[in-house]
This record gives C-alpha cells, sequence and structure tokens, in this order.
C-alpha cells in the first residue's frame, strides 16, 4: 500500500490524551489493512481545525463537539461554508437528544458516544467512507426522540392555527420567493386559488403580507429556518 493511496483524517479535540487514543486506533486499524488511514493533522481548537481543512483536505474529520454544543454545531456548518466536502464523524461526551439532532442536521455522518470507540469507530468510518450514515442504537434513538418530538411540535402548531396542507404548500412556494402565477403552476391550480388561499392563510396567521406570512410561519416552525 502506498502513501497515496491512505485516507487523510483530521483530528478535532481538544483533549491531548484523546487523540492519543485516537492515533492508536486508527494506527491498527490501518496496519492490520482493515482501513487505509492517514492522520495529516491534529487540531485541539476550531481555527486551527479550520486552517488545516484548507491546507491538508481531509478526507475525513473526526470531531469531537467540545464543551459547548453551540460552537461544535457552528463548527459543523462553517465547515460546510468553506467547502469541506470529506465526512465528518462525531465523537462525543454529549449525549443530550437535541445535540445528536442538530449535528446530524448541520451535516455530520455519524455520531459516536466517547465511551463506546473503541467497538464502534471502525464500523463507523467504514459506514460513512460509503456515503452512508452511521447511527448505532443507543443514538439513533436519541436522534428520533428528537425527530418526532419536533414532528408533534409541528402538527399541533398547524391543527392549532388549522392550516391545511395546501396552505402549508403555498408557504413553502413563499419561502422560495416564487410569485402567485409560479406557485399556480407548482400546484396545478388556478392563480385566483392561490390568493384565495393566502387570504385564508393571512386571516389563521393574523398577517396582512406575504413578507408578515413567512416570518410568522417561521415563528410558529411552520417552515424550517
Amino acid at each position: 500500500m502506498t502513501m497515496d493511496q491512505l485516507l487523510p483524517v483530521l483530528l478535532v479535540d481538544e483533549d491531548q490524551d484523546f487523540r492519543q487514543e485516537l492515533r492508536i486506533l486508527l494506527n491498527f486499524y490501518s496496519n492490520n489493512g482493515q482501513l487505509p488511514l492517514e492522520i495529516v493533522a491534529e487540531a485541539a481548537f476550531v481555527e486551527q481545525a479550520v486552517n488545516f481543512v484548507t491546507q491538508k483536505r481531509p478526507a475525513l474529520i473526526l470531531f469531537d463537539l467540545g464543551l459547548t454544543l453551540d460552537n461544535g454545531i457552528a463548527t459543523l456548518i462553517r465547515l460546510k461554508e468553506i467547502g469541506f466536502i470529506g465526512k465528518v464523524l462525531i465523537l462525543s461526551d454529549h449525549q443530550e437528544d437535541d445535540a445528536i439532532f442538530r449535528a446530524m442536521q448541520a451535516g455530520a455522518a455519524g455520531y459516536i458516544f466517547k465511551n463506546h470507540l473503541v467497538t464502534q469507530l471502525c464500523e463507523a468510518i467504514a459506514t460513512a467512507l460509503k456515503s452512508e450514515i452511521y447511527l448505532p442504537t443507543e443514538v439513533a434513538n436519541g436522534f428520533f426522540r428528537r425527530f418526532w418530538a419536533d414532528s408533534e411540535a409541528f402538527v399541533l402548531t398547524r391543527q392549532k392555527l388549522q392550516i391545511t396542507e395546501r396552505e402549508q404548500e403555498i408557504l413553502h412556494w413563499l419561502l422560495q420567493g416564487d410569485s402567485n402565477e409560479e406557485i399556480a403552476k407548482h400546484l396545478y391550480i388556478t392563480v385566483a386559488t392561490v390568493k384565495a388561499h393566502l387570504t385564508s392563510i393571512f386571516k389563521k396567521l393574523r398577517v396582512t403580507s406575504q413578507a408578515q406570512a413567512i416570518v410568522t410561519a417561521f415563528k410558529f416552525g411552520l417552515i424550517p429556518a
């Protein structure tokens, strides 16, 4: 196996001892032929990680969300903004449903609790490299609890406001910036019907314009932020 066949990996974790544990595991996978990996850089904080992504062009990032969840999620989003097209696997002590859901929503290819690292990391990397999502049972349970909680809240809100499925579709196309004529074409209805639905939406949301309708729909979670 030549060096140019090795998969470049970036480690991002503020804990040097944990990065050492990762190095041992990854070297073991590479040396025994399980996964052709090469650690090209290690970062202890966000700015280092972003710089290394630009300089080293890793195909895989093993990423700890850190002590502050919001900073970790913001970093995942920033990686996409700077054009990172590889895979990010989350290795985290955060076991809250919200952390899992937000990390996956931000583009992570998988999520592992750190206390399951030894038994799950190899499979997680192999899964991510096949462009599949890795969520072990204990993680998937948390993800779907949050997913269904959001879905249930959405349904209850829509029922409370008496927003119909057709009106929901109208809101979707409003968000895209489409005109009444374009919405009519999308939904195979007349412009007059679109206007009638908009009148109904305005009344239910207690607004007087399309712009106000979009803002209010965001507020109530009727369309994704």
